[in-house]
Parts: structure tokens; sequence; C-alpha cells
């Protein structure tokens, strides 16, 4: 007799979501305010304003830019805001920050942009323990996003899963 080997997991009806499915694409360059600075202490208004006209703004097109000041120096605020200026036209994405603020807003961003009606009243599995590091924040949020629509939430590989969230039944009334 021939025995007939079933996949629980396969009939289970859990939908695995890899969270390095979201990772942020595209090259991130940082744009430091510290090559403005006059002595390296401070930003004067007419300079730093004839220095950003001269920058060659192309080399930025289609890339993610972290804006930032690496010395420890006080930058007033519409400095980051002219920045912005230049750099909006041709950036993919501009931050205030360092590189690894940029890679978690991209991120958040990508989650953002989810279909959340492909998981209504669905059981997912967020796998975990892949090659790649992921932020807790991104699993923190795909929970966050997720809840109001799945029917459970699990944590893990589908043969080997934490419970983290499971859709409470109505309550029938007499």
């Amino acid at each position: 007799m021939e025995e007939t080997f079933v996949n629980k997991v396969a009939e289970s009806g859990l939908v695995t979501i890899d969270l390095v499915n979201f990772l942020p694409e595209g090259e991130t360059v940082i744009f430091d305010l510290k090559s403005f600075l006059f002595m390296g202490l401070i930003l004067k208004e007419k300079d730093f304003r004839e220095a950003l006209k001269s920058t060659d703004w192309e080399t930025y097109r289609n890339k993610n830019v972290a804006v930032t000041c690496s010395a420890d120096a006080i930058i007033p605020v519409w400095a980051y805001m002219l920045v912005a200026t230049y750099l909006q036209p041709v950036a993919s994405h501009i931050v205030m920050g360092n590189e690894q603020e940029m890679q978690k807003q991209l991120f958040l961003k990508n989650l953002a942009a989810i279909d959340l009606t492909l998981y209504e009243d669905k059981k997912i599995v967020i796998k975990g323990c892949g090659d790649i590091p992921i932020g807790d924040f991104v699993y923190m949020e795909i929970t966050r996003l997720l809840r109001p629509v799945v029917r459970s939430i699990m944590y893990g590989e589908p043969c080997s899963t934490v419970p983290v969230y499971k859709k409470a039944l109505a309550t029938r009334r007499p």
C-alpha cells in the first residue's frame, strides 16, 4: 500500500510574509553640512547660500539622501529647509538624519504601501530568522498594520510559529 504524504502547512491556509521583500532599495548617500561650516563651527548664511548654488545637485539624482551635520555645531532650521529645496527635485527621498534613519523611514514607507485587502481575514506568518537582519521596529509596524484586518498573526516559520494575535470570535447573544 502506497503512503500518501499530506503537506499540512500548505493546507493550513497560512500566508507567509517575508519582510526582506520590503527592504529599502536604491543607493543612500550622506549630505553633510560640516563642509559648509565656517571654521568648522558656524554656518554663515550668505556663504552657505552661495555654496549651495554652486553644488552639483545631479550627483544626488535618484538617490536616497540623508542630510546631517557630523560636526558639533548648531545648525539653524532654515539651513535644512534650504538644502531640501535643492534636493527635492533630484533625490528619490530625503531625510534629516543618518543612514540608519534613512533606512528606517524607507522601510516604514514600503510597509505603508502594502495592500492590506490581500490579507483580510487570513492567517499570517511573519517570517523570522532570516539571513538579513531586520530591525525590531519593522516587526512591530507590520503587526500594527495587519492586526485590524487579519484573522491571526504568528511569528517564525509555518512549521514552527509563535502566536502573536488571534481575532476573538464574535460572541452570540441568545
